[in-house]
């Protein structure tokens, strides 16, 4: 175990959490936690960013000059303003994310192999690997010789920069990166969830560490009901087995444990929940499963995900999307009359960070702008304000109509503004590295029960969250049942179950922030509904001013603004999708946004959870001490079921007896695999890895399978080192295109097996310096040698050669 390293990246990271103290107090000073949360993420923004333009120039100097450019601001914000810690918080901070890193870390080190099965490990690898080989951006494709790579690339280039910084090899550097947007990601869900919770007067701490638990440990509601089954099945069965006095003593227990038998099956069915794998007994477990629920789509959560070990773009954009909410948050806070604060926030601080998002997980780009509309839409503050004075008050008006008509397109305005800025700022990605796509309408829908199983555990919180909030102010009984009579007709003409899960929702939060009344008001009250000047007030009232008895009612608070950024987002893909190459349908569409969903939700649930088990106020529903208790349990359970996957994953995670596991010897080398599981090439590509440069070397194109003799290979030799090969992953496919992919494996197999003159002219085209000629090569272009020429053209001869792989150099001159 590399301790030393471990020790070295911890402060490295601890050292940018300190140095992005400064800029984080000087954007949220009027959070409970004045952005301790998000401090790191606020050094990595700035670190990416001036190393993504510096790089164009020099990616060797790019790192030490983003990091003296960090310096600088922290010192220059400091001389001008002062700093204000709250040792307290700096100290939980430290602490979450020291835990978090430790954790990961440990993780990684049992199974920390890069190899192709199962993820995007070879993309990933390889494009840290390409990264630290360039010497300017963007990065040449390893997997498409000669070209720019056309991916969204920015968390790889972060994790490169980090690499340069503390001198890591990539096989180290990887595995420590992931540890550290893991912690990364919790630190900012615990800081911006407790201050949530801390402006609706609950703990930040226990909004916080809900906030953490959700994003570091929670699951979907699968594997705890298919072990609810499992547990119900055995004890059933357990029980109709006796016989004798015990048996008839018990005839009872057996009637109510055969009736619940039946009832978790109407459920189960109900939820269309396959019943194999852990229904069939905890050894049956599999911590894949729970990923794969809505069909034809990809459905993980971040435990699943970092225990996967993908340093894939979905993880690593969620930190600086959370980041981006933080901004919206402090939005929301800031009062009216700072308008000049609020238009800093919006267009001096949100714009850089939805370019930076565009290179790091380019999915993520919109939802930024998404945010920002809703912050500005719901947020206390009039949205007119944002405009100059003069046009504020000639747009202002009594007429609710006008009114909101003319906020929601100074909201749209607003994140139109962050979109444009955010294009310019991240132009250089968008006109070379940016691969085109195509969007979709209306794919199949995704079914009820698994959007229940997917979203459960989030709806388990918001559902009793927005009740509490409604259900003072429901008057005319008629009226609800008239909007819900709309949802459903709304649900039966578009197909699409999420639609009665998420519309009402949407509905009922935007009523909840929008008007006084819900939904009573809508017909009546409207237009007056409550803007509060202050932004931390909460007390929304109903046309007599309160409850009836004379109590304010709380108003709903920013986990209502990400409720709805949420549950827009799983609506949308219900109806638009990506048309790409990565996978069928909206798979990867699906995959992608819910990822993002899970990191805004998590959030939102840790305040709204901490909000229904410490407000009881007067004047809330489901509140008083008869409902305390309830709530407890709820809470209880919710946690400890959705700790279920998280307990059984992690036991067999260290338990694990596969090939690429590393329990008896734990180690963060990612690479450590090749020598046990793919020997007869381990020296070779070794060998490759010591190579200076970017010298273009051929091998087989496949993907997924390190020897496949149908899918060819997966380019290890060039995923595993950066060196870049004439054609890699079948992915260039939905980079370049069907036509571009099939001319170069053409070619390649020219290369290998054509005529001479035609494999010299070829090797030319593309200036390869190396053949490499392994298993892979021989399964896809002949049996044994006799299938492959090259070795015929002249001015190619034998440079290295193994049992398994010879590897051929490329005289250009003789050719």
């Amino acid at each position: 175990m590399e301790f030393l390293l471990v020790a070295l990246w911890l402060g490295t990271f601890l050292a940018l959490l300190l140095t992005g103290l400064p800029l984080a107090d000087a954007l949220f000073g009027r959070l409970a936690d004045r952005g301790a949360g998000v401090a790191l993420v606020c050094s990595f923004t700035v670190v990416c960013l001036v190393a993504y333009w510096v790089g164009r120039v020099s990616l060797d100097a790019a790192p030490f000059v983003a990091v003296a450019v960090l310096l600088a601001l922290a010192g220059g914000l400091v001389a001008w303003r002062g700093i204000e810690l709250n040792r307290r918080v700096l100290v939980e901070t430290v602490g979450v994310f020291t835990l978090a890193f430790l954790f990961l870390v440990a993780v990684r080190a049992v199974d920390p192999a890069v190899h192709p099965p199962g993820g995007e490990k070879f993309l990933d690898f390889g494009l840290l690997q390409s990264l630290l080989r360039a010497e300017t951006l963007p990065p040449e494709d390893m997997w498409f010789a000669g070209e720019p790579v056309r991916y969204y690339y920015g968390g790889h280039l972060l994790a490169s920069l980090l690499a340069r910084l503390t001198a890591t090899e990539a096989r180290f550097a990887y595995n420590l990166v992931l540890a550290g947007f893991f912690a990364a990601f919790v630190t900012a869900a615990y800081g911006l969830a407790g201050s949530v919770a801390a402006s609706r007067d609950s703990p930040r701490w226990l909004g916080g560490v809900f906030g953490a638990f959700f994003v570091g440990i929670a699951s979907n509601l699968t594997t705890p009901l298919r072990l609810i089954v499992a547990l119900v099945d055995g004890w059933a069965a357990a029980l109709g087995g006796l016989g004798g006095v015990v048996g008839t003593l018990l005839i009872p227990v057996r009637m109510a444990f055969a009736v619940l038998d039946g009832v978790i099956g109407v459920l189960v069915g109900t939820l269309g929940v396959e019943t194999d794998g852990l229904a069939s007994g905890l050894g049956k477990f599999d911590y894949w499963d729970a990923s794969r629920v809505v069909d034809g789509t990809i459905n993980e959560f971040p435990l699943f995900a970092w225990l996967n070990g993908d340093l894939h773009a979905h993880m690593m954009g969620p930190p600086f999307l959370l980041l981006a909410a933080t901004v919206c948050f402090a939005y929301y806070l800031t009062p009216t009359e700072a308008v000049w604060r609020r238009r800093g926030l919006l267009f001096g601080a949100l714009p850089p960070l939805a370019g930076l998002l565009a290179v790091v997980n380019t999915w993520s780009f919109p939802s930024v702008a998404g945010l920002t509309v809703l912050a500005v839409l719901f947020a206390p503050a009039e949205a007119r304000t944002l405009l100059p004075e003069p046009v504020a008050e000639r747009i202002d008006t009594d007429d609710w109509r006008l009114d909101e008509g003319g906020t929601l397109l100074i909201a749209a305005g607003s994140g139109a503004v962050v979109v444009v800025g955010g294009l310019l700022l991240s132009a250089p990605f968008w006109l070379v590295a940016a691969s085109g796509r195509e969007l979709a309408l209306f794919p199949p829908r995704s079914g009820l029960g698994a959007l229940v199983l997917v979203h459960g555990t989030f709806l388990l919180v918001f559902v009793p969250y927005l009740l509490r909030h409604a259900i003072p102010r429901l008057r005319d009984g008629w009226r609800t049942a008239a909007m819900l009579a709309v949802v459903a007709v709304i649900a039966v003409l578009s197909q699409a179950a999420a639609v009665v899960l998420f519309l009402p929702l949407i509905g009922v939060s935007w009523a909840l922030l929008r008007w006084r009344d819900l939904p009573g008001g809508v017909g009546a009250g409207i237009g007056e509904r409550f803007r509060p000047d202050r932004a931390d007030a909460e007390t929304a009232v109903t046309a007599d001013g309160g409850d009836g008895d004379g109590h304010l009612l709380p108003r709903p608070g920013f986990e209502t603004v990400l409720l709805v950024a949420g549950a827009g987002l799983v609506l949308l893909v219900e109806f638009v999708y990506v048309k790409e190459q990565a996978g069928p349908g909206r798979m990867n569409t699906v995959f992608k946004t819910y990822a993002q969903v899970w990191a805004i939700w998590a959030v939102a649930a840790g305040a709204a959870l901490a909000h229904l088990l410490c407000q009881h106020r007067p004047g809330l529903g489901l509140s008083g001490g008869r409902w305390r208790p309830a709530m407890q349990v709820a809470a209880a359970l919710l946690i400890a079921g959705t700790s279920v996957y998280g307990g059984l994953a992690l036991t067999g995670h260290f338990a694990s007896d596969s090939a690429y596991a590393q329990t008896d010897d734990p180690t963060l080398d990612a690479t450590a695999f090749v020598d046990r599981v793919h020997s007869e090439e381990a020296a070779a590509i070794r060998w490759v890895d010591g190579l200076d440069g970017r010298p273009t070397i051929t091998t087989a194109p496949g993907s997924y399978t390190w020897n496949g003799e149908r899918n060819g290979g997966a380019s290890a030799p060039s995923s595993l080192t950066g060196v870049p090969t004439v054609l890699g992953w079948h992915h260039e496919i939905g980079y370049r295109g069907q036509e571009a992919y099939d001319r170069r494996a053409a070619d390649l197999r020219t290369i290998y097996t054509g005529e001479p003159n035609e494999s010299a002219a070829l090797l030319n085209e593309y200036d390869v310096r190396y053949v490499y000629v392994g298993p892979a090569e021989r399964a896809t272009y002949g049996s044994s040698l006799e299938g492959i020429t090259v070795d015929e053209i002249e001015g190619i001869r034998v440079e290295k050669q193994w049992d398994a792989v010879t590897i051929y150099e490329v005289d250009q001159t003789r050719l």
